[in-house]
Parts: C-alpha cells; sequence; structure tokens
C-alpha cells in the first residue's frame, strides 16, 4: 500500500477510535488510587505522606511501562503489549482488593502502574504512526482517552465507595479490564506499511535538519521540561479529592471537581492538537505550560465551593495539552522507527514529575498543615517548564545563511 493512502487513511481513523476506547478502560489505572486515597488513609490508619506512597509507586511503574513497554512495541508491535498489560492489570486489581496492608497495596500498584502505561505513551506513539498531516489532532485524540477515563472512572469508584467500599471498587475494574480491554487488542495487531513508516522517517529528517538542536539534546530538554510541568500537575490532579476534603466539602465533591477538571483537560487536548497542526508542537506546549502556571496561580486565594470548581475547570482548560504535544514534539524531530522509545522515555519523565510532585504535595502538607505552599512549590517547578520552553523555541528556530557563516 502507498504511503499517501494508508498515512491519515480511513483505517488510520478507524484505529484511533479502537485505541480511544482501549485507552479509556486501561488508563484508570492512573486515577483509581487518586479516589481511593482518603479511604486508604482512613483504613490503615497512616498520615496523608504515607498515604501517598501507593499513588507515587502508581507512577513509579508508569513512567517505567511508558519506556519499558514504548520499546516493546517497537520491537514486536502494540497487539502482544496490549494483551500482556491488561492481563496484568486484571491480576493485580484483583490481588489488591484483598491488600492486609498499606505495603503490600503499594507493591501491586506498581504493577498496576507498569500494565497501565500501554494506554497511554506506547499506545500514543502508536497511533502517531498512522499520521502525518493530521498527526496533532490524532494525538491529541488519543491523548484524551486518558483524561476520558479519569473524569468517568471517579465518577463510577465515587458511587461504590459510598457503598462496599474500595476493595470492591478494585474488584470491578479487574473484570472489566480482563472483558472489555483484553479482546479488544487482538483488532490492533496489524503492522504499519513499511512505505508509510519511510514518508515518516523522511518528514521526521527534514525537520530534524532545519533544527538547531541535536536528538538527544532536544530529548532530554524535553524529559526536563517534563518534570517541571508535571511536578506542577500533580497538585490539584493528585490531592484536589484530599483538599476538598479538608476543606469541609467530601471526597464525593472532590471527585466531582477531578471529573470536571479532566473533562476540561479533554478540551484542551483536542484544541491543542489543532494548534499543534498548524503551531507546531514545541509552541503549543508553551502556549499550555504558560496557562497552566497561571490557572494553579488562581488556586491560591480559593477556599469557596463555586469558585473552586471555577478554577478547577480553568486548570483543566489550561494544561491538558501539554503532556500530548511532548509526544507531537518527538514525532516531529526524531525518527519514526524509534518512535516507542524515544516518546516512552520523554513521557517517563512526566509521569516520574507527577509521581514526584505527588508525594512532594502530600509531605509539604504534612509539614505545613495546609495546601498553600504546595500550591507555590507547583508554580516554582512550571516556571521552570516554562524556561525551558522558551530555550528549546528559540533554539530550535532555523538559523539563517547570513547568520550561519563564520565571522
Amino acid at each position: 500500500m502507498a504511503p499517501d493512502t494508508t498515512l491519515d487513511s480511513r483505517a488510520s481513523w478507524g484505529r484511533l477510535g479502537l485505541s480511544l476506547l482501549i485507552s479509556l478502560i486501561g488508563n484508570v489505572g492512573m486515577w483509581a488510587i487518586i479516589v481511593i486515597l482518603p479511604a486508604v488513609q482512613a483504613e490503615f490508619g497512616v498520615d496523608r505522606a504515607d498515604a501517598s506512597i501507593p499513588y507515587t509507586l502508581t507512577m513509579i511503574g508508569f513512567a517505567a511501562g511508558n519506556f519499558l513497554i514504548g520499546r516493546a512495541v517497537d520491537r514486536w508491535g502494540m497487539a502482544p503489549c496490549l494483551a500482556g498489560s491488561a492481563v496484568l492489570m486484571a491480576l493485580a486489581y484483583g490481588a489488591a482488593a484483598f491488600a492486609p496492608s498499606l505495603a503490600t497495596l503499594s507493591a501491586l500498584q506498581l504493577l498496576i502502574g507498569f500494565g497501565t502505561a500501554t494506554s497511554f505513551g506506547p499506545l500514543i506513539a502508536d497511533v502517531s504512526q498512522w499520521f502525518l498531516k493530521r498527526r496533532g489532532i490524532a494525538v491529541a485524540i488519543i491523548a484524551s482517552g486518558n483524561y476520558l477515563s479519569g473524569a468517568i472512572w471517579p465518577l463510577i469508584l465515587a458511587d461504590i465507595l459510598a457503598g462496599p467500599g474500595w476493595r470492591t471498587a478494585y474488584l470491578v475494574i479487574a473484570a472489566t479490564t480482563f472483558a472489555v480491554m483484553l479482546p479488544a487488542t487482538w483488532l490492533l495487531r496489524k503492522p504499519l506499511p513499511d512505505g508509510a513508516l519511510q514518508a515518516s522517517e523522511s518528514a521526521a529528517a527534514l525537520k530534524a535538519r532545519e533544527a538547531g538542536l541535536s536528538p538527544k539534546t532536544l530529548t532530554w530538554l524535553l524529559a526536563a521540561a517534563g518534570i517541571g510541568c508535571c511536578v506542577a500537575m500533580s497538585m490539584p490532579q493528585v490531592h484536589i479529592v484530599a483538599y476538598c476534603t479538608d476543606l469541609g466539602y467530601g471526597p464525593a465533591v472532590g471527585a466531582e471537581m477531578l471529573s470536571l477538571m479532566l473533562m476540561g483537560g479533554v478540551a484542551s487536548r483536542l484544541v491543542s492538537g489543532l494548534l499543534a497542526d498548524r503551531l507546531g508542537g514545541v509552541l503549543t506546549l508553551l502556549i499550555g505550560s504558560t496557562l497552566q502556571m497561571l490557572a494553579l496561580i488562581l488556586y491560591l486565594p480559593t477556599t469557596g465551593l463555586t469558585s473552586l470548581y471555577l478554577v478547577s475547570l480553568v486548570f483543566g482548560l489550561s494544561q491538558g495539552g501539554i503532556v500530548p504535544s511532548y509526544a507531537i514534539i518527538v514525532r516531529e524531530y526524531l525518527p519514526a522507527r524509534e518512535a516507542g522509545a524515544r516518546v516512552g522515555f520523554v513521557i517517563m519523565a512526566t509521569i516520574l514529575g507527577m509521581a514526584l510532585g505527588g508525594w512532594l504535595s502530600g509531605l509539604i502538607y504534612d509539614l505545613t498543615g495546609s495546601y498553600r505552599w504546595a500550591f507555590i512549590n507547583g508554580i516554582a517547578f512550571n516556571a521552570l517548564n516554562v524556561a525551558i520552553m522558551v530555550t528549546i523555541l528559540l533554539r530550535s528556530r532555523p538559523r539563517s545563511p547570513r547568520l550561519a557563516q563564520p565571522a
């Protein structure tokens, strides 16, 4: 099949739709532990920092999975990696439902995070291979599966938490993962034709020659920026349920606020995808990161219920397109045959930032008795991210022939 009939084709959009369904289920691993955090803290009688350890280990597993499974996808393809992850997640959720201690739950969350990763970075990289002209919006759509999952599942789990409890909620997730996600992976077994892969390689090579940064330098700068933005991003996303509980509004309100935030993130990701197709990934990421920092500042004076809902929506609308933009930048500048590993590495850095930020915010809360300094910490890390992205934007501009001549 010729490249021009494969990339951006009807088959490409069909694969994107199926991948989005899988993403809705597979990404629950990122959000379930956030929703059950207050219940886990109460059951095991620990402080907020210790109760955040299962989340931190989830994100560490998620980070490692994005890189390692991304490399595996480059070698063996998407379908077998997704199938293995579905089985792993179902078994880990089932075992976690009977965890006798926080340590056991934390260890199982590490496995859950590793399996969940397949539905994020590696799946984004796989979808990006099937698009060229519409890569920005395609990546935005598949990345939105993560936020749609975060918007839908907390509402489902909140009802279960109000009744049977978090252990039953985990059994429901285990059954859903095995019964729905596993069969769907079979339909993704078709590989990308070599001609289409070569077309993507050629486009990336041309873009790289125009830039002033080597692939290695760009990769590491993106990783550093990813840590900065996601330490900032994790403060509201990880602790909003606990924050609302502390303010006296209860975990159900916090779950609703998280869902509203993530639905705003879905809209943000779609708009950012459209922008990336016009402006490129670097400028799109810089815009999103700057808006995220402004939204974090709005949290500082806000404690009223209505205003918290509004600020959470603003935060979601600001930051949703940031992480997908990293994948777009990687695919714009770096070899297509290394997409899984390269995207996975940068996504791994963003998730490590989420893990660090989730734990650090809990620690700051325990030391200060409030989340105010945790928000300030997030703003500082976000400023670091903005500085790095400005540097990349300036350095990646093509030099004019006049400036390129020796003095």
